[in-house]
């Protein structure tokens, strides 16, 4: 059976909502994916402060903002259909929301956009809430992304998401591992946006700078990458734990970009020295996406700091910039299956699960 599925992703990043049209099939337990449309809505200034300031909110008023923030995302969809000529065509959203607060010590995860509303505002089932049901079963809620690379990518044993949290994944067939590296894109922006930039292109600011050994021997001491995996952090490690760091250093902007950028590279090289042991793959091929991918010098210090002989792979730019939104798709599909979706092995949960909540559009 062939499914048409939406999926939807706001990253920490605060980029935009990026959604996919994708249709998804299941042929003899193997899984297979086309994009059929895919568009990334850049947050409008009043968006992006709103998404900034939601865990400063009163109660009342944070329950709003997730009320008001599922019916901007259904209205957002019904514009991406409108565009992409797909009516009558979804069968299937699925919806991830923007992270506000996860505190896994306490079985706690939130991520606003109701999907009452964005049912109600396109007419279409809606999945949501999909992180919730690993946290209740003591995971970590994070990452989520594994069982799609599982089911859809693979050809490659080793991935990394440069997003606004950098995360690496194991994907062999025994057992898959996954778990956040460090504050990346968030950081990084933030950086920029003092120079009045969105984001540093292609790392160029980053690439004229210089690494001050003291902020960096700083930020690889903090106390989260001693930590075993499995483990997820929270947007607002990068926000209000790393980003201070790095501007009481008092470095110009350049320079505080190339030692973050460099900050990256030692910690996915540390990351891939505690994952690599333990899953033993020959031969890796390592698939990188998310916004950081683009980011070119970020790359090559990547590489150059790789201790391990691995094929470090740059897929095409809508494979780098839609794979979650891709997977979110896939993880309400399989909600809707009533199938596993979430693993059990990347979280740290005590059993896999099937997660998201699912609301009837349809009269």
């Amino acid at each position: 059976m062939v499914y048409r599925a939406i999926g939807l992703m706001s990253g920490s990043s605060l980029d935009g909502l990026d959604i996919v049209f994708a249709e998804l099939q299941e042929v003899s337990g193997k899984w297979e994916y086309s994009i059929r449309a895919a568009e990334c809505f850049p947050y409008e200034k009043e968006w992006e402060q709103k998404l900034q300031k939601a865990t400063s909110l009163s109660a009342l008023d944070y329950q709003l903002l997730h009320t008001d923030y599922g019916h901007y995302i259904g209205k957002t969809i019904n514009k991406f259909i409108e565009r992409h000529h797909l009516q009558y065509q979804v069968q299937l959203i699925a919806s991830h929301g923007h992270t506000t607060f996860h505190v896994p010590s306490r079985m706690m995860t939130a991520q606003i956009g109701d999907g009452a509303a964005i049912a109600a505002e396109t007419g279409i089932n809606t999945v949501s809430d999909l992180r919730a049901m690993d946290l209740a079963l003591g995971g970590q809620g994070a990452p989520i992304v594994p069982i799609g690379e599982k089911l859809l990518l693979k050809d490659y044993s080793l991935l990394l998401n440069l997003g606004g949290i950098a995360n690496v994944s194991a994907n062999i067939p025994e057992e898959n591992i996954a778990f956040d590296i460090c504050p990346a894109n968030r950081v990084l922006n933030l950086l920029a946006a003092k120079s009045g930039k969105a984001y540093d292109e292609n790392g160029v600011m980053a690439a004229t700078g210089d690494v001050d050994e003291k902020l960096l021997s700083k930020l690889n001491s903090l106390d989260y990458y001693g930590q075993p995996f499995p483990k997820s952090l929270a947007n607002d490690f990068g926000t209000d734990i790393v980003f201070p760091i790095v501007e009481k250093s008092g470095l110009k902007t350049n320079d505080a970009l190339r030692t973050y950028v460099e900050h990256i590279a030692i910690q996915l090289n540390k990351s891939l020295d505690q994952l690599l042991p333990k899953v033993k793959i020959s031969n890796p091929r390592m698939l990188a996406t998310g916004g950081g991918a683009h980011n070119s010098f970020l790359t090559e210090r990547i590489k150059a700091n790789i201790d391990h002989n691995i094929e470090f792979i740059i897929p095409d730019p809508q494979l780098i910039d839609f794979k979650e939104a891709l997977v979110m798709a896939l993880i309400g599909v399989l909600r809707w299956r009533e199938e596993v979706n979430v693993l059990a092995s990347v979280t740290g949960a005590s059993r896999d699960s099937i997660g998201g909540a699912v609301w009837i559009g349809q009269d």
